[in-house]
């Protein structure tokens, strides 16, 4: 799911009837994803690993059904054995679960909404104070950040916003943003977003006579 020209031109277009009401700066992010998640596969390979070997703790005979199957022998298996199967069945289920984790659209599945909420925080705020924290002289900047692949969304302000507009007063934004996201029309999302944080900065800053426009009118893809 990418934007195009068009969803650029639109968005700056929005950007610019919103801050023509408003002293505030609105500043866009899209993301393509907020994090890489290796992490994620990472854990699920050891927990393939601690799970082979519970199943051999519970059930020690396979280890020893396992070598006859492979030596094709039915003397005595060696005393190391069983730790040998072990050893190469744990091999096995990291190397697996790491090669199937590997697919990104399967590694972002299995991993929790949590975390996936926590990274893209994480990622905006990273973003927020590059390109819109305290870069107006009214400390009135606010990011709109969205990440795609998670499907979430963030809206971060500035210290005088952030000071008299309550955070949960962004959600209608947020829900007309993640909706059209989740219809795959992200760029008509952007441009709801964007429309209403600007109605709600005109109500507490609105523009004054002498306004400069202080951030870039466009849209950032990081």
């Amino acid at each position: 799911m990418r934007l195009g020209p068009e969803d650029h031109a639109r968005v700056s277009e929005a950007i610019r009837a919103a801050e023509a009401t408003t002293a505030g700066e609105i500043v866009p992010a899209v993301a393509q994803r907020s994090d890489a998640y290796h992490d994620a596969a990472l854990q699920y390979a050891v927990l393939a690993m601690l799970g082979v070997l519970a199943v051999l703790a519970a059930e020690p005979w396979l280890a020893t059904r396992l070598w006859e199957w492979v030596a094709g022998t039915w003397s005595a298996p060696p005393a190391g054995a069983p730790f040998v199967v072990a050893l190469v069945l744990v091999t096995l289920a990291f190397l697996v679960v790491r090669y199937l984790l590997a697919w990104t659209p399967l590694r972002l599945a299995l991993t929790p909404g949590a975390t996936k909420t926590r990274r893209v925080r994480r990622r905006a705020l990273a973003l927020f104070r590059i390109g819109a924290e305290r870069r107006t002289v009214g400390r009135t900047g606010v990011l709109i950040y969205l990440s795609l692949a998670e499907r979430r969304a963030e809206i971060i302000a500035d210290a005088a916003i952030h000071d008299r507009v309550a955070p949960d007063v962004w959600g209608a934004a947020m829900a007309s943003l993640l909706a059209d996201v989740r219809d795959g029309r992200p760029g008509d999302g952007l441009v709801a977003a964007i429309a209403q944080v600007g109605q709600v900065l005109a109500e507490h800053f609105p523009r004054q006579a002498d306004d400069v426009n202080e951030l870039p009118d466009r849209l950032v893809e990081p």
